[in-house]
């Protein structure tokens, strides 16, 4: 099978991983920088273009790793590749839904998938009821487009909470605030779900002086059995966002665990370490079920 890898450079882990896996179960992987992609619509079958180079059918199918940075334009480079009938590891809706914490919490809470208690708004003008709607402090504020734990922010008091938000709104800045989930105390699940399985989950806890419980963040990592509970939110949430690969990370709380993010492109540095699953080989083994069909 010939497959595309979507990423910017093979000197990622996570993608010199999957080529690697490729390469071992016999298949041609190519790197194609999405962001050196041009597409081409008008007379005749819309083409793809790897700088000069007619990729339009290459491949039978593609695994994307679409940076945040440029989430539309390679969600764009997706899409065309899905409407020529080329397999992907995520439709590039789900990309862009996943990206966007405030589009993924609607769906979720529309499907009944729990989550934290959360409020966006652009409202200047009324923050501290904002802040008393979702209980008082103290709250979690998040950029709706942050990755690897950056643009979250622990307000501890409500004048810290309202300097914060208000800072946001008149920076234009687009963010969501949550109830903060003490007794989560600092860690998160982190479960890597490919197809319609959990292939591999981890618990993620904070590192010292620090909330966040993530890999990038300097926090510590530990294989974890999800309960029944917590695979059927993982399972659900990816197909809901329309994802064959994803990272969802919940919180433990006192009412069951909650989602609070879906990743379409999970790192996997963290997770084969932390449990011995050779994630990588998962995937391609998803797309071995997948691509040839699709193709035909």
């Amino acid at each position: 099978m010939d497959i595309g890898l979507l990423s910017v450079s093979m000197n990622v882990y996570s993608t010199k991983r999957i080529a690697e896996e490729a390469k071992k179960l016999g298949h041609y992987i190519e790197l194609i920088d999405h962001t050196k992609c041009s597409v081409k619509l008008g007379s005749g079958k819309p083409q793809i273009y790897l700088r000069d180079e007619n990729i339009t059918n290459e491949f039978h199918a593609i695994i994307p790793r679409i940076g945040a940075k440029v989430t539309r334009h390679g969600a764009a480079i997706v899409k065309q590749f899905e409407m020529n009938g080329v397999f992907s590891t995520a439709r590039s809706l789900g990309i862009t839904r996943a990206r966007n914490k405030v589009r993924t919490l609607q769906i979720m809470a529309r499907k009944g998938i729990p989550i934290p208690e959360t409020l966006f708004s652009i409202n200047p003008d009324n923050i501290e009821a904002q802040i008393k709607i979702l209980g008082g402090t103290p709250v979690i504020i998040k950029l709706q487009e942050g990755t690897q734990g950056l643009g979250v922010i622990l307000a501890e008091t409500e004048k810290s909470a309202k300097s914060i938000i208000d800072t946001f709104y008149k920076m234009d800045t687009s963010i969501l605030i949550q109830r903060y989930i003490e007794e989560a105390n600092g860690e998160d699940i982190r479960i890597i779900v490919v197809g319609n399985k959990v292939v591999a989950s981890m618990k993620r806890s904070s590192a010292l002086g620090d909330f966040r419980a993530n890999v990038h963040r300097g926090g510590e990592t530990v294989a974890v059995k999800p309960s029944a509970k917590e695979q059927y939110i993982a399972l659900n949430a990816t197909k809901f966002l329309g994802l064959g690969v994803a990272g969802v990370d919940l919180l433990r709380s006192n009412k069951g665990p909650l989602l609070i993010e879906v990743n379409a492109s999970p790192g996997l540095k963290g997770i084969e370490a932390a449990t011995g699953v050779n994630v990588a080989k998962e995937i391609i083994k998803y797309v071995e079920q997948n691509g040839r069909r699709r193709r035909k």
